[in-house]
């Protein structure tokens, strides 16, 4: 899905009182929001999906797998994001994975 169909389709659920060009606008302040807190250092959660953070990695030394030489890895920083166990679990169960419970199943723990 890219942006423009996140934007359409949120202007499908909203319905004709806004033009997508409005759904447009919102989805990119929302989206400079999560980048600009990101930046700063920030983490974010959005209850039922799930936190972006942005952790310190130390630096460390790790191997070369080709040659087996060891290579210095700086420090740094990442965003991450971790999917809620709600989302993980809606995930699963719109994937067809095998073994995947039924919404009924899950909420009877069956």
């Amino acid at each position: 899905m890219t942006k423009a169909d996140l934007v359409e389709q949120v202007a499908d659920v909203i319905g004709p009182r806004v033009t997508k060009k409005d759904c447009g606008l919102v989805v990119d302040a929302f989206l400079n929001a999560v980048k600009d807190t990101l930046a700063r250092g920030d983490h974010i959660e959005i209850r039922g999906f799930g936190p972006f953070k942005v952790p310190h990695r130390k630096a460390c030394t790790a191997r070369n797998p080709r040659r087996g030489e060891p290579v210095e890895v700086p420090p740094r920083v990442a965003p991450v994001f971790k999917p809620s166990r709600h989302l993980s679990s809606r995930v699963d169960r719109g994937s067809g994975v095998a073994g995947a419970k039924e919404p009924f199943e899950a909420a009877a723990g069956l």
